[in-house]
């Protein structure tokens, strides 16, 4: 029986992080780095349980995106898998029902990048496709992230933003959105 567990990462044990590192190393197959895992620290994760086998996790960390001349505080969504044999069997959406009450009851926005092949899951849940141009608050100003462009998601919260507009992340190391 599967169970959906929520817990911060300050309440997260060394083996629980563990399962969840080999988790991700293992659903992007080697193309997982230590940026990539620092960016899914110091938020909430949802992880999905069968047993002792972690089989699903996300989690939701916060970032300031720029919008329409405003700094929203956003819900970013980071390290979102299922292992490979427990695909869609609704783990992917049990994990993400998770992480959008927390967007929803804490945030302005949702946010997130995602690749071609999972857009129509998150668009499938309300996410919409950033349709405006994406750019990065970078140390040395605001730079445009055109490989980014049509890889952005959000899901409207507390406010409603104009997918049209220019967004405008903050800046981090490795890949900023």
């Amino acid at each position: 029986m599967t169970e959906v567990r929520t817990a911060h990462t300050a309440d997260l044990g060394d083996g629980e992080l563990k399962a969840i590192r080999a988790l991700l190393d293992a659903a992007f197959e080697g193309d997982f780095s230590d940026t990539d895992w620092d960016h899914t620290l110091g938020g909430v994760h949802a992880l999905v349980w069968d047993g002792d086998e972690l089989i699903g996790h996300g989690s939701v960390v916060q970032r300031r995106l720029l919008h329409a001349g405003r700094a929203l505080r956003t819900g970013y969504l980071e390290g979102v898998a299922v292992r490979a044999d427990r695909r869609r069997q609704g783990h992917g959406a049990a994990v993400l029902e998770a992480l959008e009450r927390v967007v929803h009851q804490a945030y302005d926005l949702g946010a997130l990048s995602t690749s071609d092949d999972a857009a129509g899951f998150y668009a499938a849940r309300g996410w919409q496709r950033w349709q405006g141009p994406t750019c990065v608050l970078a140390p040395s100003g605001i730079e445009r992230t055109e490989e980014d462009d049509g890889s952005t998601y959000v899901l409207p919260a507390s406010v409603t933003p104009d997918v049209t507009g220019v967004l405008v992340c903050d800046w981090r190391d490795g890949d900023v959105w």
